[in-house]
């Protein structure tokens, strides 16, 4: 008999490591724990990943976004992914290659099982099998992002014309206000969207360093109107999470910067965390420490059309240890009180109950659920990844006092691109 044999065929997710940012968004989102990390690259594990997508929407880069239809015996290792330094040419599968060895006995025509199984691979999208806390398209009226127009192989030179501390000097959070001005070459932005900073040396293996992303802290038309610069918002690293000393090699570099230095930067990053662009659009701003930055930039954004009679409603919520180790703290407080609506969760003020962000949202669940009923506001929330369950818990607790089915608002919210995490 001539029967074919049958040839396993995988259609491989793989990591560009040209494009990628090394944000650890893709580890921390993927439900399996398919994708793994050494200090050169970010992999995915093919005797693990189920093609489910989840961690397809949240990559600032578009880097995680590769697929190769494989013969499941030559998939590329693990091991071999991290000595990538860039994604290897596409194989061809053996039915399709004119120059490859047929396989005795197989059936090598167009309508062969294992030209079928490609086709069928590489036209059916994955089926997902996880839900993420937010949405995966941006507002409807969102303007349009430019994404990955300079990368690592031809960053582009931004100088310094501004660096300076907002948190008190008395504390231990030291907070930096950083500017970058691109001169004359364009670096088109929109609030929500990150850049990426290429430290200069190299890492203890001799490569140089990784970007490391920072969120945008300024407007779409700069930190000073008109003017093609951006800000930063920017926290020295001296500890890990776990209180050790470390050492963040780009904090530091950053936070060091003086006026006139020059950084290397790539991007812009980030498709779907942008804030919508439509009259009286609304807005939920939930954050912790820097991430405040995506916030100052929309809040910003506001400001500027106060007069226009175009912008809807702001609400934020704001949490930090203290005062003193709250970014922006004094010009926020300056903005007229019908023009935000500030409610600030200090976890360490001395003489006050500790207060965190998912407290304030229950304190003014009227006010939350008031705005959740209209299909103009958008919620943003940025921090901390430990801050997404208890805002999620707030906003179903507050959903649900009024009688509504929080699963139900929540599903609406995620497909009509208004609820937004950006946590790290």
């Amino acid at each position: 008999m001539n029967a074919p044999l049958p040839v396993d065929v995988l259609k491989q997710h793989l990591i560009d490591p040209e494009i990628c940012i090394r944000c650890n968004t893709c580890e921390e989102t993927c439900p399996v724990d398919a994708i793994t990390h050494d200090s050169n690259n970010y992999v995915v594990d093919p005797d693990i990943c189920n093609g489910c997508m989840a961690c397809v929407p949240p990559c600032p880069t578009g880097s995680i976004d590769n697929w190769r239809l494989m013969v499941r015996s030559e998939a590329y290792s693990v091991q071999e992914q991290f000595g990538w330094e860039e994604l290897p040419k596409e194989k061809a599968l053996p039915a399709a290659s004119p120059t490859s060895t047929p396989i005795e006995g197989a059936d090598t025509s167009l309508d062969s099982p294992l030209s079928q199984a490609a086709e069928t691979l590489a036209a059916a999208p994955a089926q997902a099998s996880f839900t993420p806390a937010g949405a995966s398209v941006p507002p409807w009226s969102a303007a349009h992002p430019y994404v990955n127009l300079y990368t690592h192989k031809a960053p582009m030179t931004a100088t310094v014309v501004g660096n300076y501390r907002v948190t008190g000097a008395d504390t231990e959070s030291d907070i930096h206000h950083i500017v970058l001005d691109f001169g004359e070459l364009p670096f088109p932005v929109l609030e929500g969207q990150s850049i990426g900073i290429l430290p200069p040396g190299v890492d203890a293996q001799g490569r140089p360093h990784h970007a490391r992303q920072y969120s945008l802290a300024s407007p779409r038309d700069g930190e000073r109107a008109g003017y093609n610069n951006l800000s930063l918002t920017v926290k020295r690293v001296t500890e890990d999470h776990g209180g050790a000393a470390a050492h963040g090699v780009c904090s530091n570099y950053l936070c060091d910067l003086a006026k006139n230095d020059t950084v290397q930067v790539i991007g812009p990053f980030g498709h779907t965390f942008l804030m919508p662009n439509h009259p009286r659009a609304n807005l939920i701003m939930i954050c912790t420490g820097t991430g405040s930055a995506p916030m100052r930039a929309m809040t910003e954004r506001y400001r500027r059309r106060i007069d226009s009679g175009e912008n809807g409603r702001l609400m934020l919520f704001f949490g930090a240890r203290t005062e003193r180790e709250l970014p922006y703290f004094g010009p926020l407080m300056k903005l007229p009180r019908d023009f935000i609506d500030i409610n600030l969760a200090l976890s360490r003020e001395p003489g006050q109950p500790k207060r965190y962000v998912q407290d304030l949202i229950r304190d003014r669940a009227a006010q939350v659920c008031d705005l959740l009923a209209d299909r103009n506001t958008c919620i943003y929330v940025c921090g901390l990844k430990g801050m997404e369950v208890g805002v999620l818990d707030a906003l179903r607790d507050v959903t649900m006092q009024s009688g509504q089915d929080w699963s139900i608002l929540h599903e609406v919210l995620r497909r009509e691109g208004r609820l937004h995490f950006e946590t790290y």
